[in-house]
């Protein structure tokens, strides 16, 4: 097997292991976000009156944030096996430069290489 064959697992494998770990906590979340709602529609319906209302709005958006940000890192990791396939995992796509291996064992979905992520606000 050769040493870009061997790279090309790896990577495989480091997204696999992220793909599935973000589908755990996005699962896990979705059963706390109905937990929320569920228990939310057990008590007043006043939210304004309630002393529980403003926290359990609060509870539901916080946990709706966590969702959102966990399916937008899923579709990151998605994007990267496809970039995986087809040759361009693992380049800037700002400077085509070769994102380090360090970068990318921590962020396994970077697009850009540290000086243009750092050189760009985050989209």
């Amino acid at each position: 097997m050769s040493h870009r064959s061997s790279d090309h697992h790896q990577a495989r494998d480091l997204l696999v292991s992220q793909q599935a770990e973000v589908r755990a906590r996005i699962a896990a979340l979705e059963r706390e976000y109905r937990t929320v709602v569920e228990a939310n529609a057990l008590v007043a319906v006043d939210d304004e009156h309630d002393p529980e209302g403003s926290s359990t709005a609060f509870e539901r958006a916080h946990v709706a944030a966590l969702l959102a940000q966990g399916r937008q890192e899923l579709e990151e990791l998605e994007n990267a096996m496809k970039r995986l396939d087809g040759g361009a995992y693992g380049r800037c796509e700002v400077c085509h430069s070769p994102i380090p291996a360090e970068r990318l064992a921590v962020r396994p979905a970077a697009t850009r290489c540290v000086a243009c992520a750092e050189a760009a606000p985050r989209r």
